[in-house]
């Protein structure tokens, strides 16, 4: 499991989170995270489940395979609370969660989770649609909110990289150790990523040399875009020793060690 501090638990979710919202999502950022904190205690799992979301009747889907974890856990039952074990949904990204939880909050039973305006709104919801059964879910989720100003991600995440190369081109989120680390565009069987922005998170130096992006000194296939340059990101992997694993279930790529399956 990963032992971040709170703000470092936040900005962990925050690309992940804005992601899931630009493809859809109905679930305002702040409350989205503010749950992650409250059901985990600011801890990102090995299984990815920061909703805790449990098997239950539900069908493996893109995101959801069927796998699963047992852990403790406790009900509300008539006012008492109650210890149990229970069987969790376990999934290979923070990102496959969340979207798995869109087709949760996608069904009949929360559609007044959908249609609340506020976070505020969407908290309360939840627990009158049974998501949780603690009576005080809606203001611990609050309260979170409140305390560590999550309402400054709700509109941010319209600020995406601005391109025109690529203003056609599917969005494909790069995941990296189960986060969003990036998004990428699809165009013509590549997907192409802003080489400076991803390589210097990884740590490599990047720079712009004989109308290529180098990556540690190795030039790449290179597309200029507004001043940023792009590179195939299996090729930008390739030169850090990683692989880009491609899943055409969810459209997205995942970066891994190059000697892992």
């Amino acid at each position: 499991m990963s032992l971040l501090s709170r703000s470092q638990f936040i900005a962990a979710l925050v690309p992940t989170v804005w992601q899931v919202r630009r493809e859809g999502s109905t679930i305002f950022p702040s409350l989205r995270i503010a749950q992650c904190m409250l059901e985990t205690g600011v801890v990102i799992h090995p299984w990815y489940n920061l909703g805790r979301i449990k098997v239950g009747g539900g069908k493996p889907n893109a995101y959801w395979h069927g796998d699963a974890v047992v852990r403790g856990t406790w009900e509300v039952v008539d006012g008492r609370n109650v210890s149990m074990n229970a069987a969790f949904r376990a999934y290979s990204s923070v990102y496959h969660f969340m979207k798995d939880q869109d087709l949760l909050f996608a069904t009949p039973r929360y559609i007044r989770v959908r249609a609340a305006v506020t976070p505020e709104q969407q908290a309360n919801m939840l627990y009158v649609s049974q998501y949780a059964t603690d009576p005080s879910y809606p203001n611990k989720l609050i309260s979170l909110i409140n305390q560590y100003s999550l309402k400054q991600y709700d509109n941010a995440f319209a600020s995406a990289v601005s391109t025109t190369m690529f203003r056609t081109s599917k969005m494909i989120p790069i995941l990296m150790d189960g986060l969003v680390v990036a998004v990428g565009y699809y165009d013509a069987g590549t997907t192409w990523v802003a080489a400076r922005a991803l390589g210097e998170s990884l740590g490599a130096v990047i720079d712009w040399q004989m109308g290529k992006v180098t990556v540690n000194g190795q030039g790449l296939d290179s597309r200029l875009d507004i001043s940023t340059g792009y590179v195939a990101v299996r090729d930008l992997a390739a030169a850090l020793n990683k692989k880009a694993v491609w899943e055409q279930a969810t459209q997205t790529v995942t970066l891994k060690a190059a000697d892992l399956p």
